[in-house]
């Protein structure tokens, strides 16, 4: 393979650039931030909110387009935006769960903007770009390919870092989402582009991201390789896990962090296990929709637990250092967001199944992919065979508020229009009093090269990546080689807010 060929995929494809591609860009960058008065954190302060700062957000809404709100793009707040100590979370109890192992939720719809952990995925994106220069927001518009979150997360960056964002996202995606790109985009009838089909349909944004990509002036941040977003989830969302993990283990001597679960989507957050393999020897559970079980078996099909991709294997997936897969079925996820957020639903899991009412008040922070990745807990419990000393950490991507339009229609399709107290005790005994342990693998490690191999035809015969690069993910030493950008992109950040400053 040509060396040169293989660096341009690193800076273009992956985002590797640990030093200044375009001075003039970078330069540009500066002025505009400088005129806007835009300051960028760094990824160890993200990592670490405790070294921010907090009259930078006094008087700033949470939710509101200010730049300051970069420096809320972490785990560190509670639901009004004010910083915590701990990340916010839940440990759930074998009253709603059915096994020992205590199941730890810590929750996504705290992050500012879009109420979803994606803006950080899109931070640790965009950011590396502008201060190496590859992005110029006087001159670009910022692609965001996404089922959903991610596209949001796109948008809310773009305008806190005065640049134009256009999400692309497939038609079938809750209304909720497509009303918040309405409020935030400057002009959501070219800035929103809405593809084929539903959660599923990941190639055809593919397909629209290729297609844009033609005109000089769009950049694409594809999540699904942008090693940015791996990175800043290994960073910011592992140390932030191991914290709640450390809080809940202080209060509960001798409990050890037995796995992770995590939707793969993209494959950022699950970046987060490998650091907790590293302290605590974690094990890390991929966990995809049984409607398109390719991590299971190569197969496809389409779901609707909104919030992960399918039917391909991301770039950026550390797969080698897979543990587990496990398949979770959308009627599972559809049917018990309705009880998570009916009076009948919660009724019957406190008079029938005791559920402590604390832990009843965080259901409504459970979307789609978050009771996902809780039912994946569940089942690694029982495949792992848990007890009640070894617990599982996992994430609430997103909550309840995003999903009210789904809830509706499936109200309408499963239950005839409505939730009742006799719904709710088949609900919880078909997908948490009865959870099937079938759906899920220890992955050996021909497993392991079977799911790697199927990442071929996505991104060597599709999207062009050299098959030099491609390879080179095999081993652990090209994922443990990254976390040298780290330092060296909050050294750059340093250096830019220091030029922004400066004014020069």
């Amino acid at each position: 393979m040509n060396t040169s060929v293989v660096d341009a995929a690193y800076l273009d494809q992956l985002g590797l650039a640990d030093t200044v591609i375009d001075a003039d860009s970078l330069a540009r960058s500066v002025e505009r931030f400088r005129d806007r008065r835009i300051v960028l954190p760094t990824f160890a302060e993200l990592a670490d909110p405790s070294t921010i700062d907090q009259t930078l957000l006094d008087g700033i809404d949470k939710n509101a387009p200010d730049p300051h709100n970069l420096f809320r793009v972490h785990w560190y707040n509670d639901i009004a935006g004010k910083r915590v100590d701990v990340p916010d979370h839940v440990v759930l109890p074998k009253q709603l769960t059915g096994v020992d192992s205590p199941i730890i939720v810590v929750f996504g719809d705290r992050f500012p903007m879009i109420t979803a952990h994606k803006v950080l995925a899109a931070y640790a994106c965009l950011a590396p770009r502008v201060i190496t220069g590859q992005f110029d927001p006087t001159r670009h518009r910022a692609i965001w390919p996404s089922t959903g979150n991610y596209a949001r997360g796109g948008i809310a960056i773009s305008r806190l870092m005065d640049c134009r964002g256009v999400a692309i996202l497939p038609a079938g995606m809750s209304q909720e989402r497509f009303d918040w790109l309405d409020e935030w985009c400057v002009n959501p009838a070219e800035d929103v582009i809405k593809t084929a089909g539903t959660e599923s349909n990941v190639k055809e944004i593919y397909d629209a991201c290729n297609a844009l990509a033609k005109d000089p002036t769009n950049f694409v941040f594809n999540q699904f390789a942008e090693l940015g977003n791996h990175l800043g989830h290994y960073e910011v969302t592992g140390r932030a896990l191991a914290d709640v993990f450390d809080h809940v283990a202080a209060a509960n001597p001798g409990l050890r962090l037995a796995a992770f679960t995590s939707a793969t989507g993209s494959a950022g957050t699950i970046a987060a296990g490998d650091r907790l393999k590293e302290t605590y020897g974690t094990k890390i559970v991929a966990v995809e929709a049984l409607e398109c079980p390719t991590m299971l078996e190569n197969g496809f099909g389409e779901h609707n637990i909104q919030g992960i991709g399918d039917k391909h294997i991301p770039l950026i997936h550390n797969v080698m250092n897979t543990d587990l897969v496990v398949g979770v079925s959308d009627k599972a996820t559809d049917q018990l967001q309705v009880m998570f957020n009916s009076k009948d639903g919660l009724g019957y899991l406190a008079d029938r199944r005791l559920v402590p009412q604390s832990v009843l008040a965080t259901l409504q922070h459970f979307g789609l992919s978050s009771i996902c990745n809780v039912l994946a807990a569940i089942k690694t419990a029982h495949v792992l065979g848990l007890g009640p000393d070894e617990a599982i950490i996992t994430v609430a991507t997103d909550g309840a508020a995003l999903y009210p339009s789904e809830r509706e229609k499936i109200i309408a399709r499963d239950f005839g229009g409505g939730f009742t107290n006799m719904d709710a005790a088949a609900v919880w005994g078909q997908h948490l009093g009865g959870v099937p342990e079938v759906e899920a693998i220890e992955l050996a490690e021909k497993d392991k090269n079977r799911i790697f191999n199927l990442g071929y035809y996505t991104w060597v015969e599709q999207q062009g990546t050299p098959f030099d690069v491609f390879e080179a993910r095999r081993s652990q030493t090209f994922w443990k080689g990254l976390r040298r950008y780290l330092p060296i992109w909050d050294e750059m950040i340093g250096e830019f807010n220091d030029r922004v400053a400066a004014g020069s």
